[in-house]
């Protein structure tokens, strides 16, 4: 099939080229860097919350290394697709910064008919490429280079449109992303997954799958993991009091996650070592739950708590979901992120939305404002505002299904 082989290197060539100029066209319109010295142009609400205080280079730098490296290994498992993925994931990494940027831009910095980016919005615009590279994992192996780009394209842009209904317009707290990147990362690819779906395509592939890489894949991924995913959970917190509470409340978590797999897995599985992508997957499942606790009063133990129920999700997942995913709903999860993402997600909101109804002045002190602005102002109540994180979990599922229902 020579002339098919050919024919998609030509499109995926002539669609690189097509969406980077767009890109440069519009960043040449519409794009400025934002004075160090201008105050932030958008609510308190918002991601975009400490605006420019300086670059904050190393915080940059943690994310973004989180997400190439971190994610990047974590798709070259497959055998068949190893070099392939990670290759495809340094793609979608490029095109979706970019995207992301204006995206974003036009949501939250539009001001005098120009988008002024900062530090901060390069960490958000990563923020956004995790998502889209958890979406990709539902996929991975069925989709060409091309469709990763228009799923992409799509994603991006359905990312920010739900993060500003969740941040800006309904005021909710997710500063690492339990919502806004790993639910509505997983339930995304895998509504595209559902839609793909080919019954003798899918079970000759799978089959053709079963080889997988070494774990030394694994195990590079998680020591990465472990390294940079504090400063993820940090990121975007509104000032650094509250950056101390993110970064121990996610170490606790990693480190009671890895423990829950230790626990779990050689009772459900017959191997006589734990594989290092188990401990892999239990780390990103406590830092999912983690996502939209961390920056809120959640005390050591609580973490410790959480971590330990999320390390407990993906053994059970895998060997108790995923079949049913397969084999009922019809959805092929070739990363698993349903397991690792999702249901993690799901719960780090409804922990969130928890610990909402609980804050008060008096646990909190000054940083109730920097956490929940509205109830500090006294514009809401607690029981409001724990209301809003609860309705945002319904949205989110909304806009990554019917998203992920036209992209596929």
């Amino acid at each position: 099939m020579p002339e098919h082989t050919a024919a998609s290197r030509l499109q995926l060539s002539g669609l690189c080229f097509l969406l980077q100029i767009l890109t440069i066209i519009l960043f040449a319109v519409f794009v400025r860097y934002s004075p160090e010295s201008s105050p932030s142009l958008c609510s308190q609400n918002c991601s975009w919350r400490n605006q420019d205080s300086g670059f904050q280079h190393p915080r940059f730098c943690d994310v973004h290394l989180r997400a190439l490296l971190g994610f990047g290994l974590l798709v070259a498992f497959l055998g068949r697709y190893g070099p392939r993925s990670m290759a495809i994931s340094i793609l979608v990494v490029a095109f979706a910064i970019q995207w992301a940027v204006l995206i974003q831009g036009f949501l939250y910095l539009f001001l005098n008919g120009k988008i002024y980016v900062g530090a901060q919005s390069m960490v958000s615009a990563d923020f956004c490429t995790a998502a889209i590279l958890i979406s990709t994992g539902a996929v991975l192996g069925r989709v060409n280079p091309v469709q990763m780009l228009l799923l992409t394209l799509l994603g991006v842009t359905l990312f920010a449109l739900n993060e500003y209904i969740l941040l800006s317009l309904m005021g909710v707290s997710d500063s690492g992303g339990s919502l806004t990147v790993y639910t509505f990362g997983a339930y995304f690819g895998l509504m595209v997954s559902r839609i793909l779906h080919q019954p003798h395509t899918d079970k000759r592939k799978e089959q053709q799958d079963t080889e997988h890489q070494p774990d030394i894949f694994a195990v590079v991924g998680t020591l990465y993991l472990w390294i940079f995913w504090p400063s993820f959970t940090s990121a975007t917190v509104v000032r650094d009091n509250t950056e101390p509470w993110a970064v121990l409340n996610t170490y606790f978590s990693l480190a009671a996650s890895t423990l829950a797999t230790f626990v779990l897995s050689p009772v459900l599985y017959e191997e006589s070592t734990l594989r290092m992508v188990q401990i892999q997957d239990a780390t990103l499942a406590s830092v999912a739950m983690m996502g939209m606790a961390g920056e809120m009063l959640v005390t050591p133990f609580g973490a410790l708590i959480a971590g330990f129920l999320a390390g407990l999700i993906p053994p059970l997942g895998f060997r108790f979901l995923t079949p049913i995913l397969c084999s009922r709903l019809k959805t092929q999860d070739t990363c698993g992120v349903h397991n690792v993402h999702g249901l993690p997600g799901i719960l780090g909101a409804l922990l969130g939305t928890l610990l909402a109804a609980l804050a008060t002045a008096d646990a909190y002190g000054g940083r109730l404002e920097l956490v929940f602005p509205l109830v500090a102002q006294g514009s809401r109540t607690a029981t409001d505002q724990a209301l809003c994180q609860l309705c945002a979990l319904p949205v989110t599922l909304l806009l990554a299904t019917l998203g992920g229902c036209l992209t596929g």
